[in-house]
Formats: C-alpha cells, sequence, structure tokens
C-alpha cells in the first residue's frame, strides 16, 4: 500500500492560520451593554444637618434650707412632677413660732413707749409755747416721741424677719418641674450654707436641647456659602427636630435660641442651644438624642444616585455618555451624599447622561443600550444617611 506524503509545514501553518481566520470571522459580534442613566438636571435642593445632642432643663433650681432648723419631714414623693409652690420639706415650726411671739410682744411694748411720749408730748408743746416749762424739757419730749417711734420700727422689722424665717421652715417649690432624690432626711439638722442642699427641681417645659458644631464643620459650611454651595435662612432662622433613642421624632419642633460667640478651648467646639416645648414631659433632662436641623439648601446643587459615582486612581468619577452613545470617563469633585444620592460639586454640566446601574462593567468602547434610570420616591420623614462634607468627619447631612 502507498503511503501519501506529510503536507511541508510551511503549508501546515498556512492552513491553521486560514481556519483561525474562518473561526473569528464566524464569531457573532459583542451585544450592547444594558445599563440605565440619568439626566444631570441642577435643581435647589433643601438639605438638613444632624448632630448628636443632649437635653438640658430650661431652668434648673436648688431646693436649700434658708434658716437653721431641725427637719420634721418631707412633703413630695421623689422623681414626681411638682408645681410651682408645692410643699416639698417641712422644718420644725416651733422655735419659729415661739421667736415671732417673743417679737410680737417686743413691738407691743414699743408701740406702748411711743404712745406715752407722743402724749407727753402733746402736754409739753403748748406748755413751752406760754413759757411755762423750759426749752430743754420740749426737746426731751421732742427726742422721746422721736426715738420711740424709731423703736417700734425696730420691733415691726423683727417681727417681719421672725414671720419670714417662719414661712423659711416651709420648703417649697419655685417652679413646675422635675423633682430629685432628697439629701436629707427627716431629723436631720438644716443649716441655710453649704450644708442646707434638699434637692433640685428641673424645669422641663420648655426644655433645651443643645449640641456641638466643630470647628472644622463651621469653617466647611463657610466655604461651601462663599463658593454657592450651600445657602443658610435669612437671619440663621434654623427649625431643628428631635429623634429619640429608638428612632421615633419628637412631636415639636423648636428654634435655636442660643448659639456660644466663642469655641470651647478644650473641645474645639461651639454650643449651639434649641428650645422645644415639652408640655407632656416626654423629654427629660440629660438624655441623649439627635437634632436634625432644617433650613439649609443648595442652590443649584446636582445629584447622582451613589451607585453611578466610582472610585479610580485619579479620584471619583462618572460614565457620561457621548453623542455616539459611548460612554466616556469623567473626573467629578464629589460633595456630601444623602440618602441613595451624592452631591456632585464640579465635573457635570446640565443635560448630561451619566451612566447609574452597569457603571462598574463599562469600558470606554463597549456599545451601551441604554434605559432611563426610573425616579425612586423619597420620603420626607426618611432617616438621614452619613456624609463627608470636606474638611469635617462625621457629619450628617439629610434632604426630604
Amino acid at each position: 500500500m502507498k503511503r501519501r506524503p506529510f503536507p511541508p509545514p510551511a503549508a501546515l501553518a498556512i492552513c491553521v492560520a486560514l481556519a483561525g481566520c474562518s473561526r473569528e470571522q464566524q464569531a457573532p459580534p459583542t451585544p450592547p451593554l444594558e445599563v440605565t442613566a440619568v439626566s444631570v438636571t441642577p435643581r435647589d435642593t433643601p438639605v438638613q444637618f444632624e448632630f448628636v445632642a443632649q437635653t438640658q432643663s430650661s431652668r434648673e433650681v436648688e431646693i436649700r434650707a434658708r434658716v437653721d432648723g431641725f427637719l420634721d419631714k418631707r412633703l413630695y414623693t421623689e422623681g414626681d412632677m411638682v408645681r410651682a409652690g408645692q410643699p416639698l420639706f417641712q422644718m420644725d415650726r416651733k422655735p419659729f413660732e415661739a421667736t415671732l411671739q417673743s417679737a410680737e410682744g417686743q413691738l407691743e411694748q414699743q408701740r406702748a413707749k411711743l404712745a406715752v411720749a407722743e402724749a407727753n408730748l402733746r402736754r409739753v408743746r403748748p406748755l413751752a409755747a406760754r413759757n411755762a416749762v423750759s426749752k430743754k424739757e420740749l426737746d426731751d419730749a421732742i427726742g422721746f416721741e422721736r426715738s420711740s417711734r424709731a423703736a417700734v420700727l425696730a420691733a415691726e422689722g423683727e417681727v417681719r424677719t421672725a414671720r419670714l424665717n417662719l414661712g423659711y421652715t416651709t420648703i417649697a417649690s419655685p417652679l413646675k418641674g422635675l423633682s430629685s432624690f432628697a439629701k436629707k432626711q427627716e431629723g436631720s439638722y438644716l443649716t441655710s450654707g453649704d450644708q442646707g442642699m434638699l434637692t433640685t427641681v428641673s424645669q422641663v417645659d420648655p426644655i433645651w436641647v443643645n449640641f456641638s458644631v466643630s470647628e472644622n464643620e463651621l469653617l466647611s459650611y463657610r466655604d461651601q456659602i462663599a463658593k454657592g454651595r450651600l445657602k443658610f435662612p435669612q437671619g440663621m432662622d434654623f427649625e431643628v427636630e428631635v429623634i429619640l433613642a429608638d428612632g421615633s421624632v419628637f412631636p415639636k419642633r423648636g428654634r435655636i435660641n442660643f448659639a456660644e460667640p466663642s469655641f470651647n478651648s478644650d473641645t474645639g467646639t461651639f454650643l449651639v442651644r434649641t428650645e422645644l416645648a415639652n408640655p407632656q414631659g416626654q423629654l427629660r433632662p440629660g438624655q441623649f438624642v439627635r437634632a436634625r436641623v432644617f433650613g439649609a439648601s443648595r442652590p443649584g446643587a446636582i445629584e447622582l444616585p451613589q451607585r453611578a459615582v466610582q472610585q479610580g486612581a485619579k479620584g471619583h468619577y462618572v460614565w457620561v455618555i457621548g453623542n455616539d452613545g459611548k460612554a466616556r470617563q469623567r473626573v467629578v469633585e464629589v460633595g456630601d451624599w444623602v440618602g441613595d444620592d451624592w452631591f456632585i460639586s464640579d465635573g457635570l454640566k446640565a443635560g448630561e447622561q451619566v451612566v447609574v446601574d452597569g457603571a462598574g462593567r463599562v469600558t470606554p468602547t463597549a456599545p451601551l443600550r441604554v434605559a432611563r434610570l426610573a425616579p425612586q420616591p423619597k420620603l420626607a420623614q426618611a432617616a438621614p444617611a452619613t456624609v463627608q462634607p470636606p474638611g469635617a468627619a462625621g457629619r450628617q447631612e439629610a434632604r426630604p
């Protein structure tokens, strides 16, 4: 049997190359990448800032003994809401009643002496006019009457002091508020000095909510305002909402009524205070809450969903769809983020199309099949997300 000769190597290589070309020509074209896109639309956007805050009594009064004596009884339940004028403690009244009685007796004695002095002066004055008595006797009568009148005034003052001291034995609350525990018990000897502290009463309606703004945050706000990226309300008329520890929102809103003019040298922050109505006493002094501040806005702000913004070696970038239907990278400057959106400070223009879903798979040469991103409903009371403004860490901002 006659064998066929093998083809030369050159001819074999040509056949392999032709076969490969044939397969490449038969490979199907790459299908377009399906993505969603959003049109850049600048608009004025209200924003909210959120701070960690703590409640404080708008008026806290120390209940102290104003006279020295023994404590008879406590007249209130510790921790209860007490009304203005409600008796809280009762001291032993008997020594003060005796002092008042003695003072009243002294007053009556001085009044009797004054009556004698006045009668004597009435007798001496006409006699002196007829030169029936000496001028000295008239002067003595006048002096005795005046000293008696002064003694009556002094005795009246003693009676008033004794009556006041007797009234101080009943120690009442000067305001409506929450009572604290009693620091002295029945039978204790009270003094009117530092040892006379009995309890405290804290007014809770209205209540204060305090939070601090750091120097970095303040400088960031000023910089954004100067660049036109942030706008505060006229007259700094901010409205404040309080979020409790369980996430519920306190029903009453308040307004900022005080801002510390100088920074605290220890913390590098300055204090901001809000006053809220608290008729039911739901907020108690010392609670840690979150204060959500309304009133600021971002004029002409550009927002993009967070998933549209990528992180690269040169910073943040997005894919912008050109007129040829292909996407190109665009470096952008990002600002704060809120919810599912990210504020874009620079790098985009109105009307441009930006890839949102599928941005991680886009390449400059890939054909795209673009669908418009469906708008997502935004809840007015949605919880804000953490944001990172330039120069500040841990800042929170939200948009209704």
